[in-house]
């Protein structure tokens, strides 16, 4: 399923609205991701489906009952929510383009597209995983997402991505979000798992991520770097929102011990002449230093941004005094 390098099975928690089963987690979507955090999206505007149920009733009746208990939307607008997963990330993968098809007849792919969804989810009961672990909904028990974590990732075989999504009270929902993948997120904090029914006693209704601490002076080894407000950093040095699974940064200490550099898939991170991050092949590293909590260039823990990149933006960060502030943290692998 190209272009893409992982697929990604995400599913979700909501507890505010309530949304789904008590015993079961909803399904978000299904993608595949470019493995630097990134995603094609939107790739054929002639095939922006806008009757999914009529043509699953059709070609895909048990999918769709299927879909109508566990592919929930938390407005209670699941067609619509169908529709924008299809003609988002459906029409990107390229072995669901018509010309893959012998006979194909119009809207074969949605049916093979929401029918292989459904069958994945099937085979990831996260809901049961933990449960059998002792996770499970509480208004007042937490739990660290490692321990999340290490449970997932021993039933699916590898990483798997658990985001406690914070949204400001009124603006969206609360929801813990999974990413089944070939790679996935460990932070090491406490997060609630309320039940479907706990309301306001789910996960705190405030914008940002809890950071992980830890000893000054130089990273070293793999990790991921985090963007607080919110979103990461991608393989090409750029700040990036939107959902997607982060690229994998390598700290190298330098001799000092004090400071590091930093690389990713596509070279040494730099910051150039004119005060922007960039991640390339033909970069020299710059020095980056580690105050406990935040990265720093030249002892400062403030980047910048122009303004806050949306959608598939991929914002350019500055060590220079830009509209938007932001910190980087550091989550190690």
């Amino acid at each position: 399923m190209l272009p893409g390098g992982d697929v990604l099975l995400t599913q979700f928690w909501d507890t505010a609205p309530s949304t789904g089963p008590s015993d079961s987690w909803t399904i978000h979507g299904l993608w595949p991701d470019n493995c630097d955090g990134s995603y094609e999206q939107y790739c054929d505007q002639n095939r922006q489906y806008t009757n999914i149920s009529a043509i699953l009733q059709e070609k895909a009746s048990c999918t769709l009952k299927t879909m109508q208990t566990y592919w929930k939307d938390y407005n209670g607008e699941d067609e619509t929510f169908w529709e924008h997963e299809f003609g988002k990330h459906g029409t990107c993968m390229s072995t669901l383009n018509p010309e893959c098809y012998d006979n194909y007849q119009p809207t074969d792919e949605v049916a093979d597209f929401f029918t292989r969804a459904v069958s994945l989810f099937k085979t990831l009961p996260t809901y049961d995983w933990l449960a059998a672990a002792g996770i499970v909904p509480s208004s007042t028990q937490t739990y660290t997402l490692a321990a999340i974590q290490e449970v997932l990732t021993a039933h699916h075989g590898h990483n798997a991505g658990v985001d406690p999504e914070r949204h400001v009270q009124g603006r969206g929902p609360r929801r813990l979000g999974l990413d089944l993948s070939r790679h996935g997120d460990q932070v090491p904090a406490q997060v609630r798992h309320p039940g479907h029914n706990d309301g306001n006693n789910g996960i705190p209704a405030q914008h940002g991520h809890v950071v992980p601490t830890g000893t000054p002076g130089a990273l070293a080894g793999k990790g991921y770097v985090k963007v607080q407000p919110d979103g990461f950093m991608i393989s090409t040095g750029n700040w990036y929102r939107a959902s997607g699974t982060p690229a994998t940064y390598t700290a190298t200490p330098n001799g000092d011990a004090e400071t590091f550099a930093l690389k990713t898939s596509k070279g040494p991170c730099q910051v150039l002449a004119g005060g922007s991050l960039s991640c390339a092949a033909d970069l020299a590293a710059s020095d980056f230093g580690y105050d406990g909590t935040y990265i720093t260039y030249n002892g400062a823990a403030t980047f910048y941004a122009a303004s806050a990149p949306s959608g598939q933006d991929k914002g350019v960060v500055f060590t220079t005094e830009q509209a938007v502030s932001l910190q980087m943290y550091w989550q190690p692998l």
